[in-house]
């Protein structure tokens, strides 16, 4: 590779980032503000609906119908953001989300995080998956104390997957509980691009609950 040819790539790497930084805050603002049509064009024209549905009219049919239905009014806050590159055109990332939810009489607050895929089509980056990954959600005035901490106003508390992504929460938990330290050699630095896979060793993604 000529060093013209390095640069470019660089150059493109540095846009592409940009972009796909751009697409978080864009599905928040999208989001919040309501507006359907933004929103689902954050996601290729064939993106997976669930149901054996697809497309942005599906997608958005779900989105109307899901947000008139629990929230009067959001407000979600974009925190760190990770992007690894499995090659120029698709990337992988995990977001930091925490939210604000007023449901009916109750102000409902949720710290989350979301996985993502994404792909560039067209020369435009898109949204080809996200996952979200809930660690609780309660009203304002009640600290999320406890076990199962989504906490809905009208439903069973559950679990919410925020820890599930990584198998690192529950092996260190479990050592605390025998009484055993980490004798194991400190692990080498994560291979650039491979920050997110290596976490994740392999772990299986947990079963999507979405609540938004």
């Amino acid at each position: 590779m000529s060093a013209n040819e390095d640069l470019l790539r660089r150059i493109d790497r540095l846009e592409s980032l940009d972009a796909i930084r751009q697409l978080a805050a864009k599905y928040s603002l999208a989001l919040d503000m309501r507006d359907s049509d933004a929103w689902v064009n954050l996601f290729p024209e064939d993106v997976r609906v669930g149901g054996g549905k697809t497309g942005r009219k599906d997608l958005r049919d779900w989105f109307e119908e899901t947000h008139s239905m629990q929230f009067d009014g959001t407000s979600h806050h974009i925190g760190g953001h990770i992007i690894d590159f499995d090659d120029a055109d698709h990337a992988q990332g995990i977001v930091y989300s925490k939210n604000e939810h007023e449901t009916g009489p109750e102000w409902v607050i949720m710290q989350m995080m979301y996985f993502d895929k994404y792909e560039r089509i067209d020369g435009r980056w898109y949204f080809r998956r996200r996952l979200p990954l809930y660690w609780y959600a309660t009203d304002l005035n009640k600290p999320p104390v406890g076990d199962r901490k989504m906490r809905w106003p009208g439903a069973q508390p559950y679990h919410g997957s925020f820890h599930d992504l990584f198998p690192s929460w529950k092996e260190y938990w479990d050592r605390d509980k025998a009484g055993t330290g980490n004798d194991t050699p400190v692990a080498e630095p994560a291979p650039l691009e491979k920050f997110i896979e290596t976490m994740r060793r392999g772990h299986p993604l947990p079963k999507p609950r979405v609540r938004t």
